[in-house]
């Protein structure tokens, strides 16, 4: 028994060594681990915070939408984040999207419906990297999955029961607000910007998207560049993780099934064995 525990505590050790090196393999030395941040919906019982959610919404619509799509979401998706279905309407009939052919067998631009996905900013990916000197931005629907690490031994197997999905946005609110001057002696590309936290390397071709007042907020939140940073990550997130809450409920009640069910095998087990001889 001691081997078997032996055995399994120098894998786990080996397997979280492992992806540490994994992780550094492609980092600079000036590259850094994402800062972690408080997020609403960390932790087994965390749940998405809605005004949160559809401040980010205006932040990705108004700053990031320029550039990057969201393919995988549909408008009536939106009606999760708190939207009533006629206020989804009214922001769709703002959008056009390609349809057809018609009857003359030509395609034909229409108002978007709820049924619709958020239309991409560029036609294809040739063109989005033509518009961007070469570098196509990506879509940002899964983004946030994406770029969640996972963490090495110890921490990923507290990970497995706290449901820790940190990693993601914590990346993009770090890499949202982690532009700087480049450190003495370290020369960038230019064109490029210097970004310690940016996964590829430490400058990348998108310059600093936010700015304090950038965005107008309804509700009195700071308009402030981490405000937005943290607004948007965690938009972000529910993009790529629209059920998380479902999932969340869904992994309780099985584990209070499982704990229930292995009390009764248990007393089962006593109740069997107690009528035989020794």
């Amino acid at each position: 028994m001691k081997k078997l525990v032996s055995t399994l505590l120098s894998l786990a050790m080996a397997a979280g060594l492992g992806t540490g090196v994994a992780m550094a393999a492609g980092d600079s030395e000036y590259a850094k681990a994402p800062r972690e941040q408080d997020w609403s919906f960390s932790g087994p019982f965390g749940l998405y915070d809605k005004g949160q959610l559809q401040r980010g919404l205006k932040v990705y619509i108004e700053v990031c939408a320029a550039c990057h799509g969201l393919d995988r979401i549909a408008f009536r998706n939106f009606t999760e984040l708190g939207y009533s279905e006629d206020q989804v309407k009214t922001l769709a009939s703002e959008y056009e999207v390609t349809d057809g052919p018609n009857e003359e067998g030509e395609m034909f631009e229409r108002a978007a419906i709820l049924a619709d996905y958020f239309p991409n900013p560029f036609p294809n990916v040739e063109a989005a990297a033509y518009a961007n000197n070469g570098a196509a931005p990506p879509d940002l629907s899964l983004m946030a999955k994406a770029r969640a690490a996972t963490r090495g031994f110890p921490q990923f197997v507290f990970d497995i029961f706290t449901m820790y999905t940190e990693g993601g946005p914590d990346y993009l609110y770090s890499l949202l607000t982690g532009y700087q001057d480049p450190p003495q002696g370290v020369e960038i590309t230019e064109g490029t910007y210097y970004n310690p936290y940016f996964i590829n390397g430490v400058s990348l071709a998108m310059a600093p998207p936010l700015s304090d007042e950038i965005v107008t907020y309804d509700d009195g939140a700071p308009e402030t560049v981490d405000q937005y940073a943290k607004d948007v990550s965690a938009f972000l997130m529910w993009a790529a993780e629209p059920k998380l809450e479902e999932r969340k409920s869904l992994g309780f009640k099985v584990m209070i099934f499982i704990l229930i069910f292995s009390c009764l095998l248990y007393l089962s087990k006593k109740a069997v064995w107690s009528r035989v001889e020794h």
